[in-house]
């Protein structure tokens, strides 16, 4: 018993640290809606936020794995949350909201950094055998975050300013940093051999990754099979406050209750899937997950009532978990380390680009036909799309890319 926690402890604290900077996402998302509305008074402005994540890793995902690849990665996260710590404390200081998007380009820029840094260290971190656990309960501490994060940031302004709100937001990212820096280093960086960052280094480190992709062509398809699918719950997430108020007729009071009962049934699927994920076998969490989650969004599409709608969040955000974790750790144990920080950051950079396209495209798409039309069309094909890809996951030949070392051998297939 005391081993099994002492070979726990470095993975707490990685979610510890993860989970509170989590925390601190979700603070600061409800402070800078809130200071970009007052500013300006304009819903384009506010869903100007929504774009500008997305538009900056289209010009950053080329080089950031290049970056990733030779420095340390605990480095880099560290970094990363020291960043945005002290961007969000300047915000405050903005003199006008061009001040402050040009504060969130930067932001973004630390942020597009943070995920392929943090998903090669996760991997470096957690042992093979201990990487569905992790993610399981990686997913409970997001899933936490997104309910106490916008209520913590809620009752902040509500006692204080939105200014020492943000202030406060800064420190959970210090907290952060500061529980990754008694985490071990896991490998060793030769400061000598780290190239220059030039143009044709970039295009090497593209070609070395397309050669991995294209030698691994099955781990490419299934997790741009898996990007495609998701795309779809982009486009519906974006749409999602107008659906339900103007389609549906709920009242806002409704909608945040709406959100917080889908957090409820994440943590909840969250804790089910991390006391018994040595019962699930990796396929079937991915394809329970991906076909469940496309259930949830398809009763959402068609829902008439909070009831209705009710159900089909409580269904997404249950089996979401098992989804997220299930394919974060095959791709964890299917792609090499040393190319995680490229492969990461070139697979982001495909995303990005699709997601600023479809939502624009599906935002247009609303206004030319009924918005009820364009969410059943987009949940049907999702769903199809979800059979599509459970069909290529759950190739018998294919089994060897979800093995897994596990301790108990009574694993549900």
């Amino acid at each position: 018993m005391n081993n099994k926690l002492k070979d726990w402890k470095d993975p707490v604290l990685l979610l510890a640290s993860l989970g509170i900077a989590g925390i601190g996402d979700f603070i600061y998302l409800v402070a800078i809606n809130i200071i970009v509305y007052q500013m300006t008074g304009s819903a384009a402005a506010v869903a100007g936020l929504w774009i500008i994540g997305p538009i900056v890793n289209i010009f950053t995902k080329f080089w950031t794995g290049s970056f990733i690849d030779y420095r340390s990665k605990k480095g880099v996260i560290i970094a990363t949350y020291l960043m945005r710590a002290g961007f969000i404390a300047l915000i405050p200081f903005a003199p006008s909201i061009a001040g402050i998007y040009i504060i969130l380009i930067f932001l973004s820029v630390a942020k597009s950094f943070f995920g392929p840094s943090s998903v090669t260290y996760t991997t470096m971190l957690v042992p093979k055998a201990k990487r569905k656990r992790f993610n399981s309960i990686r997913s409970v501490t997001a899933s936490g975050a997104f309910i106490i994060g916008p209520a913590i940031g809620g009752t902040l302004i509500l006692l204080s300013s939105i200014h020492i709100t943000l202030w406060i937001n800064a420190v959970f990212f210090v907290i952060a940093a500061l529980l990754l820096t008694v985490l071990p280093e896991k490998e060793t960086i030769d400061r000598e051999a780290i190239p220059a960052m030039t143009a044709a280094q970039v295009k090497s480190d593209f070609t070395v990754v397309t050669k991995f992709l294209s030698a691994n062509k099955y781990i490419a398809l299934i997790y741009l099979s898996f990007i495609g699918v998701m795309i779809f719950t982009f486009a519906m997430d974006a749409q999602e406050v107008v659906f339900t108020q103007k389609v549906i007729g709920l009242s806002e009071v409704d909608y945040s209750l709406l959100i917080s009962i889908t957090g409820i049934g994440s943590v909840a699927g969250g804790l089910l899937l991390s006391i018994f994920s040595s019962k699930f076998s990796l396929r079937l969490m991915i394809v329970l997950g991906v076909l469940m989650t496309s259930a949830g969004y398809l009763i959402y599409a068609f829902s008439w009532s909070f009831l209705s709608i009710t159900a089909g969040f409580l269904i997404l955000g249950f089996f979401n978990v098992f989804m997220n974790a299930g394919i974060s750790t095959f791709y964890q144990n299917n792609i090499q380390v040393a190319l995680m920080g490229r492969v990461t950051s070139i697979f982001q950079l495909i995303q990005s680009a699709v997601q600023v396209v479809f939502i624009l495209g599906i935002g247009i798409l609303a206004d030319v036909l009924s918005l009820r039309i364009t969410i059943v069309a987009l949940a049907i094909i999702m769903l199809l799309a979800a059979v599509v890809f459970s069909y290529f996951v759950m190739k018998p030949q294919k089994a060897v890319f979800y093995q897994e070392e596990e301790a108990d051998n009574e694993v549900l297939v």
